[in-house]
């Protein structure tokens, strides 16, 4: 199969879809890789290492979209790639559907394969290619919110771990999954105190049992939410539905019983995310301020730590994406039900229902698009 990675275009994205050594293991196995040049230099990977690897680097991404039959990105196209995808092309990499209406259609136009990375799904609903990413952006909730309670920054001036004599900030996660609990972990290191809550008490157990004695947990209802909020200093969303909006857990109306300067980071704004007033924003210009609150919603954060998240992103997509090149898209979807979970839009029609229940479009059952 002919691989092709283009470059990532979307604001301050460094990160790469294959390293050197994913372009090896292609090779390896009879497989073309053609690399955009310097697709790999924001990761800290060389043309020259991808050619010594066995890759062929192509000037413009027109020329490796023009050529691949399978395209290898991070993330979703956006509308200057559009145009570029083709008929019947497999395109793996974040697509994030559901909470843009744009993409799913502009992918349907294309009569495309679009196999999304976060809803491969292992039987145990785990999500293996969502994991790396999950786990860096909760380590980074805690660190960007941190920075982001600094007074000159518009926080409350409010040092995490506190000092002797001095009480630590409060920590509120929403969410005990992957991005919760490494939030929880990072918040807890750095001598927080720190609450997580969510809806599923087998999962606040469990986290009971393994987190430090300054990480309490709590199960999750609005009039719950309602009150940690107004004295919590750091709030953090890490809720995830797979394929689907995040629900909104904190509304308009809250941010006026919240303190002046306290900093929400919404990490699940790739979906919607899970806090009303959230809207995208870029590590260019990462934060805005609504009721003197302190918004801090990437849609990007784990680009802003390129050679982490690449190798970590990078080893759990691998051998996905060799079983693609190797069988063809068909043929390793009928005999992985986790890749075929990650198909969302094929040939034109939507075969992920969350999407299709998102804009109200007509959905096809995978299985009649893998006969």
């Amino acid at each position: 199969m002919i691989i092709g990675v283009p470059k990532e275009i979307k604001n301050n994205e460094n990160r790469v879809a294959l390293t050197p050594a994913g372009a090896q293991e292609f090779a390896k196995k009879g497989h073309t890789v053609y690399i955009q040049t310097k697709a790999g230099e924001g990761s800290g990977f060389s043309d020259e290492e991808y050619v010594g690897a066995g890759a062929k680097i192509l000037p413009k991404a027109e020329d490796v979209f023009s050529i691949a039959e399978m395209i290898i990105k991070v993330k979703e196209p956006i509308e200057q790639e559009y145009g570029l995808i083709k008929k019947d092309q497999l395109v793996f990499t974040y697509f994030h559907f559901a909470s843009y209406e744009p993409l799913a259609h502009a992918m349907i136009k294309t009569g495309a394969v679009c196999l999304a990375y976060e809803t491969v799904e292992r039987p145990d609903r785990s999500l293996p290619l969502l994991v790396p990413m999950s786990e860096v952006a909760g380590r980074m909730a805690i660190q960007e919110g941190a920075k982001y309670l600094e007074k000159p920054l518009k926080g409350r001036g409010i040092l995490l771990g506190g000092v002797p004599g001095v009480m630590p900030a409060k920590v509120l996660i929403l969410g005990g999954g992957v991005v919760g609990s490494n939030a929880a972990k990072i918040a807890a290191g750095m001598g927080a105190d720190v609450i997580i809550t969510d809806v599923n008490l087998n999962r606040l157990r469990y986290l009971d049992d393994v987190m430090p004695k300054n990480v309490h947990t709590m199960a999750s209802n609005d009039y719950v939410l309602r009150e940690l909020v107004k004295t919590h200093d750091l709030i953090v969303g890490g809720v995830l539905i797979p394929g689907a909006k995040a629900p909104k857990l904190i509304t308009r109306d809250m941010l006026k019983t919240m303190r002046p300067g306290t900093v929400l980071v919404d990490v699940a704004v790739d979906q919607g995310g899970c806090i009303e007033t959230c809207k995208p924003t870029t590590h260019e210009d990462p934060t805005y301020i609504i009721d003197d609150i302190v918004h801090y919603c990437v849609a990007n954060m784990p680009g802003a730590v390129p050679y982490t998240s690449t190798l970590a992103l990078t080893n759990a997509t691998l051998p996905y994406a060799l079983r693609l090149a190797n069988h063809g898209w068909k043929k390793a979807c009928r005999e992985n039900e986790d890749l075929q979970k990650g198909l969302n839009v094929v040939n034109g029609k939507v075969v992920y229902k969350a999407v299709a229940d998102a804009f109200n479009i007509p959905y096809v059952d995978v299985s009649e698009v893998l006969k």
